[in-house]
């Protein structure tokens, strides 16, 4: 995932007008500052047009349904999204509902920007405590999942037929298993394809390593609690795979990263498994023009616990000085549990957090996003418990995971000490 740009930038704006962004007149308000006639709150979100479309459409659909509420629209793509919030609370304008991701809502809701949700009217009983948990900050609920996706590998049954290796049994496979089979496809697929695509990009597949370790990437108190020796393990990862030809090597290798799923191996039919989040399947089974297939991470029965979690797509939150509190919170109760709402969203903002909202638009989905609702169900008994939210700073750990695995991947570094320089560097930009 590419969620790591704009967090600094939204801290320093944050930082530089701590008093104002706290203390100003925030929401969009109706005029006056509230009296009587029509109350008008503000909605922020980011994505592509398609997304920005469907979202109008509920926007239309609420106000059908809640006379005297006007809910403006504020969004950009991902890349201008933060500057955009940031600059918004810094002039005391924060919108009433914005969306969150999971890195950057701590700063957020340490800096007062945003509300306990807890507090307000809005219903998640449907929602599982595990996912309602990953939008809490000692004990408050600052942000609620709007859907879940989990990190999961992705397999192509056609290419694992063609290379003549049998699909594994991600019940009971071993990281030693994964990195086996997938140098056998590699063989069996001959020269121009792979069995599989880099996994040591993101540091979501660290996360489930350390967990399967009984750690977890982050501490409650936002230092890193993945051991030198599991990071370790995560980095070593890669640098078997090229040795074992299971992945293309370093140079290939990090220009596919950049691909996107429409580039990635499996996206080009030049790849038998990658790493991705479960609603990717749809993206890449359509580039692909193959019936993809979610597998479980390996590990997940090798060691002291699963690893795998579910991950909130992203997050509603409510402004702390919104002067709408009871509109902002109807809205964000319609989105998450009305099932007229639901049937337009899908699954753009992930597979619905709401359990009774999932199975009413099950039939409604494509075959894709069909099959990860099913495995999503399959391994809900084996999730633990929420991971704890990512501390303030944490929007920089992509792009140093990004660059430690490459120098491990050509060379420059060796697993042990890009280990070590993870730590070191992601406790700096945590706790800095």
């Amino acid at each position: 995932m590419r969620y790591n740009k704009h967090v600094r930038n939204s801290a320093i704006a944050l930082t530089a007008v701590g008093a104002l962004a706290l203390t100003g007149c925030g929401g969009s308000g109706d005029e006056g500052g509230g009296g009587g006639g029509d109350v008008e709150i503000r909605f922020s979100w980011w994505g592509s047009d398609d997304r920005h479309q469907s979202t109008q459409e509920l926007i239309d659909l609420f106000e059908s349904k809640n006379e005297g509420i006007t809910v403006t629209p504020d969004y950009t793509d991902w890349g201008g999204y933060w500057d955009k919030l940031a600059t918004s609370v810094a002039g005391g304008n924060a919108p009433d509902v914005m969306t969150q991701e999971e890195r950057f809502i701590a700063d957020y809701a340490t800096r007062g920007v945003v509300t306990d949700m807890s507090q307000l009217d809005i219903a998640t009983d449907e929602i599982p405590e595990a996912v309602l948990a990953t939008g809490q900050i000692d004990g408050a609920q600052y942000g609620i999942p709007t859907g879940v996706n989990a990190y999961t590998i992705v397999a192509d049954p056609d290419l694992f037929a063609e290379a003549g290796v049998e699909m594994p049994d991600d019940t009971t496979w071993t990281w030693e298993d994964f990195v086996d089979i997938a140098g056998q496809l590699s063989e069996g697929l001959g020269d121009g394809a792979w069995g599989m695509q880099d996994i040591g990009f993101n540091e979501a597949g660290l996360n489930i390593m350390a967990r399967q370790h009984g750690e977890n990437l982050y501490n409650e108190d936002g230092t890193v609690g993945a051991s030198v020796e599991t990071v370790t393990e995560f980095f070593e990862i890669g640098q078997q795979l090229i040795e074992n030809g299971g992945q293309p090597d370093a140079s290939r290798t990090v220009e596919i990263q950049n691909a996107g799923p429409e580039g990635s191996l499996l996206g080009t039919n030049t790849g038998a498994m990658g790493i991705w989040w479960s609603n990717q399947l749809g993206a890449l089974s359509a580039s692909s023009g193959h019936d993809l297939e979610l597998l479980r991470m390996p590990g997940e029965t090798e060691f002291d616990a699963p690893g795998m979690y579910f991950k909130p797509a992203m997050y509603y939150s409510i402004a702390e000085d919104t002067e709408h509190p009871e509109e902002a919170a109807k809205f964000v109760d319609f989105l998450l549990n009305d099932p007229e709402a639901a049937e337009i969203m899908l699954t753009d903002r992930g597979l619905p957090a709401n359990l009774d909202v999932r199975d009413a638009i099950q039939d409604q989905l494509e075959p894709a996003d069909q099959r990860m609702s099913e495995f999503m169900s399959d391994i809900e008994d084996e999730i633990g418990d929420a991971t704890p939210v990512p501390p303030d700073g944490s929007g920089e750990v992509q792009d140093i995971t990004i660059r430690l695995n490459t120098e491990v991947l050509f060379g420059d570094k060796t697993p042990e000490e890009a280990a070590q320089a993870f730590i070191d560097e992601v406790n700096a930009a945590t706790q800095g």
